[in-house]
């Protein structure tokens, strides 16, 4: 049976797991919630995407979708590596999911709110929290390569999409450089552009308005 994966071409969290499946040249079928939304429905777990199938076993949460992926259909590449080196990926899987992309859907998801039912005292300790964040990845990335050293791991398939979109909605701006030529490197990835042209259509989507970079 070949492994399916329900998701959306414009969701952050999808690209995460679109981004190691490409680069592995794994075969796999990509389901669109647009067009099988009931049918994803009736199988996840939590009503989240993105959600592998595979032979009849369903697989929630990107980053344990990556570590199946690397256990059952490995590929050429390392997604996470043995002993404290895998420990540093995991744990820059974490900064990027929770510390950039989390809070950089904070604002996103306040500005699909009714009028009178926002939060911006919170969106402002998000954006507070996210620059603290930049802060320290500017410092700590290396002048090259990738997060975790110079293999691209599980850490960059969650930094694409994180920092892919946290910049629309609070710019990393020229005084990060380290962070900012990082940004650069993964959007020339093949699998990280490859997303970024599948979500394309879906720009307006984005509620705070999609810019016309990128």
């Amino acid at each position: 049976m070949t492994l399916i994966l329900y998701g959306h071409e414009f969701s952050s969290y999808t690209w995460k797991a679109l981004i190691p499946l490409w680069a592995d040249i794994t075969e796999f079928e990509f389901r669109s919630v647009e067009q099988h939304g009931a049918e994803f429905a009736a199988l996840a777990p939590f009503g989240q995407f993105p959600l592998l199938v595979d032979e009849g076993e369903v697989i929630a949460e990107s980053s344990i979708i990556i570590e199946h992926l690397q256990r059952h259909h490995p590929g050429s590449n390392v997604w996470i590596p043995d002993g404290d080196a895998g420990l540093r990926v995991r744990f820059l899987d974490r900064v990027f999911d929770q510390r950039v992309m989390d809070r950089a859907s904070l604002a996103v998801g306040d500005a699909l709110r009714p009028e009178g039912q926002r939060d911006p005292h919170g969106v402002t300790q998000a954006m507070d929290k996210l620059r603290q964040s930049y802060d320290w990845l500017d410092r700590n990335l290396a002048e090259d390569g990738w997060a975790a050293g110079e293999a691209f791991t599980m850490a960059d398939c969650a930094a694409a999409p994180a920092l892919f979109y946290a910049d629309w909605v609070e710019p990393i701006g020229a005084h990060r450089p380290r962070l900012t030529r990082y940004r650069q490197r993964l959007l020339a990835h093949p699998a990280v552009s490859k997303a970024v042209e599948q979500a394309r259509p879906f720009r307006a989507y984005f509620p705070l308005g999609a810019p016309d970079r990128d």
